[in-house]
C-alpha cells in the first residue's frame, strides 16, 4: 500500500516568478562559454570537435530515451545540451570521439533519465559520468602526456606536472596569476580561472545558483589547504595552489551546484560545501588520485538527503 504525504500550501491563486529549466541552462551556458571559449582557443579544433561532439550526443541521448520510454520530448529545456557542456569543459583536447560518446551516455542515460529525468538524479551526472570514464580509461585522462600526442603553443600553455601529494616537490613553481589566466593543462574549460570566477559570480547574482555552495566549498579548500601547508609546508601545497588547479573552480560553480544533487537550506549548503572543499583537499595530498574534485562531489551528493534534514527548529515550537 502507498503511503500518502499531506502537504499544506497556499490557497489559489499561485505567483510564478517567471523561472524555467530552459532559461536556466541557457544562462549556465552563457556563463560556462567565458572558460569553453579561451580553452578553445588555447587547444585549438580538436577542443571545438570534443565541445560540440559532447553536446550533440547527450542531446541524442536523451531524445532517444524519450522515444524508447514514450516520454514527452524534453531535450526543449536545455539540461541536456548543459550536462554535455560541462561535460565537455573537463576533458582534455585529445579524448577521442568515442570516450565523448560513452561519457555522454553515462551522464544522461546512467547518471539522469534511469532515475526518472531532471530532478531526480542523486548524483550530478556529469560528475558522475567523468569518474566513470576516468576510472576506465586512465590514460585518456592523463593531461601531461597530452603533450606528447597534441601540438600546443608553448608560449601560452605551460605544463602542469602533479603528483600524488599535490604537493610543493610535485609541482614547479608557478605564479598564480598565471594559473588564474590558464597557463597550465587540463581540461577544455576548466583551466581558465577569470572566466570560470566570473562565470560562477553571474550565475550567483541572477540566482541560478547558490552563493553558499560556492562560497563554503571555496573555503573548504582554502582552510584545509592551509592546515596541510601549516604541518609541512615542504610537502604539502599551499592554499592558492588548490584553488586555481585541477577542477577546483569549475567544481564550485558548476559541479556542487547542480540543483538535484545539492541542498536546499542554508546551514545543510554551508556544511555541504566545506565539506567538499576539505574532501577535495584530502584526497589530493593522502589519497591515491591526482585530483579529489569529482570524488569529493559524489560524496556530499550522497550525503546530500542527510544534511538537508538539517534545519533550525521553528520559533515556539516544543521539544
Amino acid at each position: 500500500m502507498h503511503s500518502t504525504l499531506k502537504l499544506t500550501v497556499s490557497h489559489a491563486p499561485f505567483w510564478h516568478n517567471g523561472s524555467s529549466i530552459s532559461s536556466k541552462s541557457r544562462n549556465i551556458l552563457l556563463a560556462s562559454l567565458l572558460a569553453v571559449v579561451p580553452g578553445c582557443f588555447q587547444y585549438g579544433m580538436a577542443a571545438v570537435g570534443v565541445v560540440a561532439m559532447s553536446i550533440a550526443s547527450a542531446i541524442l541521448w536523451e531524445l532517444l530515451i524519450n522515444f524508447i520510454s514514450r516520454r514527452p520530448i524534453s531535450v526543449g529545456d536545455g539540461n541536456a545540451a548543459l550536462i554535455g557542456m560541462i561535460f565537455a569543459m573537463m576533458l582534455p583536447a585529445t579524448t577521442p570521439w568515442w570516450a565523448v560518446v560513452t561519457g555522454t551516455f553515462f551522464a544522461v542515460v546512467i547518471g539522469k533519465e534511469i532515475f526518472g529525468g531532471i530532478g531526480a538524479n542523486p548524483f550530478n551526472p556529469a560528475v558522475l559520468a567523468m569518474t566513470i570514464v576516468m576510472l576506465s580509461w586512465a590514460d585518456l585522462f592523463d593531461f601531461n602526456s597530452a603533450l606528447l600526442n597534441y601540438q600546443f603553443d608553448f608560449n601560452a600553455v605551460f605544463p602542469l606536472v602533479l603528483s600524488k601529494a599535490f604537493g610543493a616537490h610535485a609541482v614547479e613553481p608557478f605564479a598564480l596569476t598565471d594559473l588564474l589566466f590558464g597557463k597550465q593543462i587540463g581540461g577544455i574549460g576548466s583551466t581558465y580561472g577569470i572566466g570560470l570566477i566570473l562565470g560562477g559570480v553571474y550565475l550567483m547574482f541572477r540566482g541560478y545558483i547558490r552563493w553558499e555552495i560556492s562560497v563554503s566549498f571555496l573555503a573548504g579548500i582554502f582552510a584545509a589547504a592551509l592546515g596541510f601547508n601549516i604541518l609541512n609546508p615542504e610537502l604539502y601545497a599551499g592554499p592558492g595552489f588548490h584553488l586555481l588547479t585541477g577542477y577546483t573552480l569549475i567544481g564550485a560553480f558548476f559541479l556542487a551546484t547542480e540543483d538535484s544533487s545539492s541542498p536546499v537550506n542554508f546551514i545543510p549548503m554551508l556544511i555541504y560545501g566545506v565539506l567538499g572543499g576539505a574532501l577535495t583537499v584530502m584526497i589530493r595530498n593522502i589519497g591515491t588520485h591526482i585530483d579529489g574534485v569529482l570524488y569529493a562531489v559524489l560524496i556530499i551528493n550522497l550525503v546530500n538527503p542527510l544534511l538537508d534534514k538539517i534545519r533550525p527548529k521553528a520559533i515556539g515550537k516544543g521539544v
